[in-house]
Formats: structure tokens, sequence, C-alpha cells
């Protein structure tokens, strides 16, 4: 099967006309993108929209030999008219299956929101999964695993856990994000956070084949996020696993009884949290770590470090001085070669500690140095380090 995206953007397209904003400022020339459309084969058309005949010319193929044209939802994009020669579009009902004359198989997919997926098999087997924007499938959604994705990974990563948890993507499955806006910068960013998800993005006319060789984005096992209060590294953090299954949110805060700014912190990270996923609060961190499970998001090493602190008396210079630090360093030494040896896919945030400000007592300052301590010793056991500022994301590693 030969899938040529003759766009990739939501309907408005990329940049938006008329926005002022600076991801659209940015979606120019190489970075610019049209509505999403695709041509399979060149004889089936999913989703018309403006300008594709003359987005088909530049791609070097024709919508001559169209023989359908499948429509995902109702058009809300710029007025389109209808090329000469093609066929009218329309929508197959939920749960139909359409066999054209090329020999393709297409599906109709229920969605959780007004729209149609497409299942498309084509004659040698090849398997398409291609999903309008906002939408992810309802009921079972498919449980053999497609050769390709088309989706859009960015507003519905859900989406695309469900369909790792269902086995319908696997580590072999190509995942191409498309209905692209302006909510993300345009570029290496784009690339970036769609590595994380395992999925990708490419340009308006680019064509695939399906079973043909391609680079997949390498995923990180162990991640360390690292930023300062208020940076955004937790929603960093949550929107690197948002397209996985059944991640256990690890919160080493605990309850803090009576503290209700505390609580409504608490409460808003929930919120953020897709309902699939499980919350743990403990500060036991090499148990879950030497076990087998699903990924593992853990928030944050700060407070970890403050339980661990606590409980060999290292707020007490006469305790830290006599055992206090041989024992904290046993901990921390324990929760590293834990992070070393884990199988599990693990997410860790902490607080990026100094940057010029001493603390007044000795307490402070000793945190302050253990901290830093132990974000470099995970930080090392990390194939991927990031630094969150102002929420911008740098790549240390």
């Amino acid at each position: 099967m030969e899938l040529t995206l003759l766009g990739t953007a939501a309907p408005t397209g990329l940049p938006r006309p008329d926005c002022p904003c600076a991801n659209c400022a940015g979606a120019r020339g190489a970075h610019a993108r049209a509505a999403t459309s695709l041509l399979v084969d060149g004889a089936l058309l999913l989703d018309l929209t403006p300008g594709a005949a003359l987005a088909a010319a530049r791609s070097g193929h024709s919508l001559g030999g169209v023989r359908q044209v499948l429509l995902t939802h109702p058009h809300d994009g710029p007025p389109v008219e209808l090329p000469p020669g093609l066929p009218r579009a329309g929508r197959v009902p939920d749960g139909q299956e359409l066999t054209l004359i090329s020999g393709h198989r297409v599906r109709a997919m229920p969605m959780d929101s007004p729209g149609t997926g497409y299942e498309v098999t084509s004659a040698e087997g090849d398997r398409l999964l291609y999903l309008p924007r906002g939408g992810s499938p309802a009921g079972d959604g498919g449980t053999r695993p497609y050769d390709l994705v088309v989706m859009d990974v960015v507003g519905r990563p859900d989406a695309l856990a469900k369909l790792r948890g269902l086995g319908a993507v696997t580590s072999a499955t190509d995942v191409v994000a498309v209905h692209l806006d302006h909510d993300l910068p345009a570029g290496a960013e784009t690339d970036r956070r769609l590595a994380s998800l395992g999925a990708r993005a490419v340009p308006d006319g680019t064509t695939l084949v399906l079973g043909e060789y391609r680079d997949v984005p390498e995923l990180p096992r162990r991640t360390l996020v690292l930023g300062g209060a208020r940076s955004g590294k937790s929603v960093e953090a949550e929107r690197r696993l948002g397209a996985f299954p059944g991640v256990v949110y690890v919160a080493t805060g605990g309850r803090r009884g009576g503290d209700r700014e505390w609580a409504e912190r608490v409460g808003l990270h929930r919120e953020r949290r897709p309902g699939s996923w499980r919350t743990e609060e403990t500060c036991e961190l090499v148990g879950l770590l030497g076990t087998q499970g699903p990924p593992l998001l853990i928030d944050c090493l700060a407070l970890w470090l403050t339980d661990a602190m606590d409980r060999v008396g290292a707020w007490d210079d006469d305790k830290w001085a006599t055992g206090g630090q041989r024992a904290l360093r046993e901990r921390t030494g324990e929760l590293v070669r834990a992070v070393r040896e884990t199988r599990r896919t693990v997410v860790a945030v902490s607080n990026e500690v100094g940057s010029g400000i001493v603390p007044a007592t000795a307490s402070g300052r000793r945190f302050r140095d253990e901290l830093g301590r132990l974000n470099a010793a995970v930080a090392t056991e990390c194939e991927q380090v990031l630094l969150v500022v102002a929420g911008q994301t740098l790549v240390l590693r």
C-alpha cells in the first residue's frame, strides 16, 4: 500500500489565516501545512480539502485514478469545490465495510466523538488506520496490529494509549501525526514531542510505502525531567506518557492534613492526568522500580529526598554528623541502583537547585547539596535528561 499525505494540518491549515501567535509565525516555508487529506494507492481519497488536486500534483501524483472519496467528518474549513472527474464525497456508516474496485477493503470505525475512522486493508493485506481530528475509537477499536496509524496524536494521545493497550499499535507500527494545529511550535519541537510518544510528523506531500524500512522513533526507557518552580516540568513529564496505557503516577508528597493550599495543588495535578492512570502515594520507590509493570511517573525526587532526610534525622547537625549522612547516602544509593536496574519505563521529575541562591541555614544548604547530588546520580542512569525553563524544554541528553 502506498499512502501520500496531501496535507497534515487542522482544517484551517498551518499557519492559521491571520493568526498572530508565535507558533503560526514559525509555521512558514517548509513548516507550513495544508488541511489533512490522504491519497491511498491513487485510488482512494480520504478527506477532500481545498487544493487537493494541486497538492497531489506537487507530490507527483494525480487524482485522475481516484474511485472513492470518503470523509471522516463534515468539512469545517474553507469551502471545497469538487475537482472535475472526482466521484462525490461521502461517508460509510459506522461498522459497515466497503470493497473498492481497486481491491481495497474499507471498514468504518465508530468514534467517541462526531466523525468516522477508516480501517483500510489492501489486496496484499497491508493495514492502515486513519482517525479524524479529536477522535478515538469507540469499543474495541480493532485488536490486530496495524502497519500504519494516521491520527491526531497531539489532540488525543489517550486514543494512541488505547490502541497500544489493545495491541493494535505495537513497536512495529508506524504512527504518523496529522491534524496538526498551532498548539505546539513547528519544526524541531514538534518532532521532539511526537518522538517521546512514539510517533512522528512528515511534511505535506510525503509518500509512505507500508512495509518499507523506516527509522522508528527511539523511546527512552528512563527520563529525568528537571526544572524550577512552575517551570512546566510536571506537564512535560505527564505529556511524555500520555500515549501509553496503564501509567502509575507515583506521588511522593503524601498527604498533609489541614493544608488547604497543598490539597488544591494536588487536585490540579490529578485533574490533568488521564482517567486510566493509577495513583500511588508513596516514597517506597525502590520496590516499585524493582517490579515489572506499566510505566511509572515519579513526581518528584525532591519530595522523596525530604522524606528520606526526615527518616535519618538529617536536619539536626549532631544526628547528621553521627550517622545521618551515612544513612542518607545509603538510601539514595539504593534508589540510584534501582533506577539503573529497573526494566520499567520511568519518567522522574525533580527540582533543579542552586542557581546562585545560598540558603540561610545549614539544614537548607544541606538539602540543596544533597538534591544536587541526587539529581546528578539519577541523571547518569537515564537515557534522556530534560531541563524545563519557562515552559520550554531543553534536551540535555
